[in-house]
């Protein structure tokens, strides 16, 4: 019973990982990610849609982003949906092709993005917290229905503790790993 528990926590908090690895995916860097896109929706017949649905995102160089709709009449509408984002990208439309050259981060925006980064680290932290909670309350329910002794459950909870303590500290070292990334020049 213990260890369906602490199977089922280290499965819950791997997908806390894998979630917070999709989001620093989509924080911008100084260098050009297909990903930074993804949460921009483009107005596509009465439909919100990501690009990569509708065209063809590629990184020529670490420094530009292409976008090759597979529409002709839609450039526009990409054009535009980026330029409405925060991304503070500015795209140039060029017949089929949309380029987007990706300017080195200012200072103050590098903090901005730092600062974002860990914010998702921290939502990744409280999912993480409450996963604990809810393995830990699983523990002593069985403890009281009889199902596990008493010290059975409390050795369970120290094994709770050592899981949450380890995934933590991959949180922290993703989003450190992330930062220096974001503060590279």
């Amino acid at each position: 019973m213990i260890d369906d528990v602490l199977k089922e926590l280290k499965d819950n908090c791997d997908k806390a990982l894998d979630a917070l690895r999709r989001d620093l995916s989509k924080v911008r860097t100084g260098r050009a990610n297909p990903s930074i896109l993804d949460r921009i929706r483009v107005d596509y017949y009465g439909v919100l849609t990501p690009i990569a649905q509708m065209a063809t995102v590629s990184t020529p160089d670490p420094r530009l982003l292409m976008i090759k709709p597979w529409e002709k009449g839609q450039g526009q509408a990409i054009d535009r949906a980026i330029r409405d984002s925060d991304l503070g990208l500015n795209p140039q439309v060029d017949g089929d092709l949309i380029r987007i050259p990706i300017p080195a981060l200012t200072e103050e925006r590098r903090r901005e993005m730092v600062k974002l980064t860990k914010r998702s680290g921290e939502d990744a932290k409280v999912a993480i917290r409450k996963l604990r909670r809810e393995s830990l309350q699983l523990l002593d329910e069985l403890a009281a229905e009889g199902e596990v002794g008493q010290d059975d459950a409390d050795r369970g909870a120290k094994k709770v503790e050592d899981v949450i303590a380890e995934w933590v500290k991959k949180v922290d070292g993703l989003v450190a790993d992330r930062e220096k990334d974001i503060m590279e020049v």
